[in-house]
């Protein structure tokens, strides 16, 4: 599934190509990928020129020239793409929409202008969708931005919840735009257990995630994105990162790391995977602390002078 990384490379591919560009003709072969299923989308945008695309969690916000919007949600297999309208239109594709040829922002840099004029949606499993706003908010129902938040937020949100930390990282309520990559590589890098309870982790550890999260988060956009089978942008190269993850989807491989075979288990139905040795359970963590507290207290005692007897 395209996360926060993934789609916001979609974004930044986008944004040249159709900022300032007027809506001529929308075609939906589809009607249930629109929320509501009931709008006329074709009618609502048919004229209008783009003003703004924009990433918001894992969704992509296109904002009109009245004021109105809409988002894309990619689900699991989505894919937007700029096309020629010549090009054969591959199966599973719902939504086009077709451009006029002139430019309404001249400051907006769009190569190839005659020959890619359609934007085309398709999503084979069709988990995702278009969802019309209007001028109302989106931001209801999704947590912060991960890149903005501070750590004492996240503390916050993360004392409300028992459930282990990789499952509450993946509630979009908790953080908007993680998935099942990046939280594995976060949990890594700040050598968290994913079944570690989120409301268990210490001022440090949330500190130490909160980093993580943002350096992993930004390195990933960096490399485009994690391709492993549907992802590609909006020209549609595939992402780089996919070969720097240091734990997902590396079962068996070793840690590279402390060399440990990377583990994997499935958590809310969910593939999950981690280093077994960088990675401690709860448990283990505990048992670490509680013996070297004591190693340190055997210490201290013996440095202690015998008391002489009255």
């Amino acid at each position: 599934m395209p996360e926060l990384p993934e789609v916001q490379t979609v974004v930044a591919t986008l944004r040249p190509k159709l900022i300032g560009r007027t809506i001529s003709q929308v075609t939906v072969a589809r009607q249930d990928i629109l929320q509501p299923p009931e709008i006329d989308f074709s009618a609502m945008v048919n004229g209008r020129t783009i003003q703004s695309i924009d990433r918001r969690g894992k969704r992509i916000i296109f904002t009109l020239d009245n004021g109105n919007r809409f988002f894309v949600h990619l689900g699991m297999t989505g894919r937007l793409m700029m096309a020629a309208p010549d090009e054969p239109i591959e199966k599973h594709t719902h939504v086009i929409w077709n451009f006029k040829s002139q430019i309404s922002n001249l400051k907006s840099q769009i190569p190839n202008l005659k020959s890619r004029a359609q934007l085309r949606f398709r999503d084979p499993r069709r988990f995702g969708g278009i969802w019309w706003l209007g001028t109302a908010d989106c931001d209801n129902d999704i947590g912060p931005e991960p890149l903005t938040t501070r750590s004492r937020q996240l503390a916050q949100r993360l004392a409300r919840t028992t459930r282990a930390i990789k499952n509450a990282l993946l509630d979009q309520q908790v953080l908007a735009g993680l998935g099942n990559i990046y939280v594995d590589e976060s949990l890594f890098a700040a050598r968290i257990h994913p079944l570690t309870p989120a409301n268990e982790l210490t001022t440090e550890q949330v500190a130490s995630l909160n980093r993580a999260i943002k350096a992993i988060l930004r390195r990933a956009i960096r490399h485009r994105g994690s391709t492993f089978r549907d992802y590609r942008d909006a020209e549609g190269k595939a992402g780089g990162f996919q070969l720097l993850h240091r734990v997902y989807d590396r079962e068996g491989k070793l840690c590279r790391v402390c060399k440990t075979p990377i583990k994997r288990i499935v958590l809310g139905g969910r593939s999950t995977h981690f280093c077994p040795n960088c990675q401690r359970e709860p448990l283990m963590q505990l048992n670490s602390k509680l013996e070297i507290r004591n190693s340190k207290q055997t210490q201290n005692s013996k440095k202690e002078p015998k008391k002489k007897m009255a």
